[in-house]
């Protein structure tokens, strides 16, 4: 018995390790929001060579000593959002038809508006979506017949083969959606992960599994905004000629995988961090 124990215990220990390897080797970015307001937020990872810079988009971003890393987190309100220019997105530049992503966000909302934007690389307005991880959109897409339903308080995870509006729709609506909601003023870890097949979501380290929404079939691929592509942003992103879709709360962590993390990685994040 003693025998079968130990063995288990290594096992464990080798899935462990396993998926602590994945995301050390597939993290490009991560940012913990320590810095001071006014102050560029900027990346670590373990073997990226890039580091990117979160810059504010208008006024200074309140930093507060609360959170689940690193004891911190930014407070975006007010039309206020992060982002880094398209010129220097390096390999946050996600995109072609065997691409694999995943963006990971420990948040804490304060509204219920519908289309809190939290991070990726998403113009609307110029028809340049790549990627991009949301909460709160007013509808929700069932895959079986890509029609939208009423929704609020769900994850969302966008990805778009096009940079436009799904064919013969009058917006994008190729997106999974969680079947768990999101609460105001409580901690939570979102994540959305795409693996050139499936457009997943994650809360709290697992699939909020919903049989039409969630995974997402979505075998297209990412768009290629080329140059003059959108930027990456945080907080909001570009809808008619202006930052819009704005989220109301606070965001501690943030993260971004050239890799689809599966459950088991997901779980490991929530319950152990990213490991800096």
């Amino acid at each position: 018995m003693l025998f079968l124990v130990l063995i288990g215990a290594l096992g464990l220990q080798s899935v462990a390790y396993s998926q602590t390897k994945v995301i050390k080797r597939h993290l490009l970015a991560f940012w913990d929001f320590s810095e001071d307001a006014g102050q560029p937020r900027v990346s670590k990872s373990f073997q990226n060579d890039e580091q990117y810079h979160l810059l504010e988009g208008t006024v200074p971003i309140e930093r507060i000593s609360e959170g689940p890393i690193a004891k911190s987190s930014a407070y975006i309100k007010d039309s206020t959002w992060f982002y880094i220019p398209r010129g220097e997105l390096g390999k946050l530049n996600i995109y072609g038809k065997d691409a694999a992503v995943t963006v990971v966000a420990w948040v804490k909302k304060d509204s219920e508006k519908y289309w809190q934007a939290i991070g990726g690389v998403w113009d609307e307005t110029r028809e340049k979506r790549q990627y991009y991880l949301f909460l709160n959109a007013a509808s929700k897409t069932h895959h079986d017949e890509m029609k939208r339903y009423p929704t609020n308080g769900r994850i969302h995870g966008h990805i778009s083969a096009t940079g436009g509006k799904t064919p013969g729709q009058i917006a994008w609506i190729s997106y999974a959606s969680s079947d768990e909601e999101v609460a105001t003023g409580e901690w939570a870890m979102i994540a959305l992960a795409y693996d050139g097949k499936q457009i997943k979501v994650f809360k709290d380290g697992a699939l909020s599994a919903h049989a039409l929404t969630n995974p997402f079939p979505y075998e297209e691929g990412i768009f290629d905004g080329g140059e003059d592509g959108a930027d990456f942003t945080v907080g909001a992103n570009s809808v008619i000629g202006k930052m819009t879709n704005q989220f109301v709360g606070q965001i501690s962590g943030l993260a971004v995988f050239d890799e689809a993390l599966d459950e088991k990685a997901m779980r490991r994040l929530y319950r152990k961090g990213i490991g800096f």
